[in-house]
């Protein structure tokens, strides 16, 4: 999120001075309004929209300050839009992404997604994980198996409107690590830490219903969703995310 600013990532909840000087601020209405709007028509303010929304029992002045400018942003580019282009593949393809440690508060990752069909994203997050992640491939191996079950809802919910899919799809990733264990055939004592239920992907890549692929961070449209950018590199991803005017 940056209009030339960028966001301090160690944000720390605000103190009771701070609580009283938000008397009277309609933060969580603001910030109501901007989560519709992320929700529906723009993923790019998905991560700012989830940083600030774990501040909402206690808003401070810093805050409050950022929200405003988020709204400044807003009004800077009202006319950009999604753009879905007609001949474009309608297949799938989701990109995942995770910030280790992200969440300074709690030191847990922000985990992210967007899956990209007709030339336009159609489905997007951003959170942070549900526990502390040990490492970094453990971070993104919890990405990628949140990214699944979003792909196999995708799936069905494709065949309701009829556009019945063969497979889930491809799912691309900027983590070596995360993208071999998917691959991995046997126990290693390296990864031993990661959750039993997470390695039902192994058995949707073996039978083929999913594919994982690498892909370079710095062309991972989806590092939008879990941190915050420089002006240039914030611009770029809305680009390859087909959000323009």
């Amino acid at each position: 999120m940056s209009v030339g600013m960028i966001l301090d990532s160690t944000m720390a909840l605000s103190s009771k001075e701070e609580e009283d000087e938000m008397e009277g601020k309609p933060y969580h209405q603001v910030l109501g309004s901007m989560m519709w709007g992320q929700l529906a028509t723009r993923p790019d303010l998905v991560y700012i929209v989830s940083l600030l929304s774990r501040f909402q029992n206690h808003p401070g002045l810093a805050h409050w300050n950022l929200l405003m400018h988020v709204i400044g942003y807003i009004k800077m580019i009202m006319d950009y839009e999604i753009i879905y282009t007609q001949g474009k593949s309608l297949k799938p393809m989701g990109f995942i992404d995770a910030d280790y440690g992200g969440c300074k508060d709690m030191m847990r990752s922000t985990l992210g997604y967007v899956f990209m069909m007709a030339g336009g994203p159609i489905l997007w997050s951003a959170k942070c994980q549900a526990t502390v992640a040990l490492s970094t491939v453990k971070a993104e191996f919890v990405s990628l198996t949140r990214a699944v079950q979003q792909s196999k809802w995708m799936f069905l919910w494709l065949k309701e409107v009829r556009l019945e899919q063969e497979k889930l799809g491809i799912l691309k990733c900027d983590n070596h690590g995360a993208v071999s264990l998917t691959n991995m055939t046997h126990n290693h004592h390296k990864v031993k830490h990661i959750d039993i239920h997470e390695h039902y992907i192994h058995e949707l890549v073996r039978a083929g219903d999913i594919k994982m692929e690498f892909i370079w961070g710095k062309v991972n449209a989806v590092d939008l969703f879990t941190k915050p950018l420089h002006c240039d590199h914030h611009y770029r991803y809305l680009v390859d995310l087909n959000i323009t005017n």
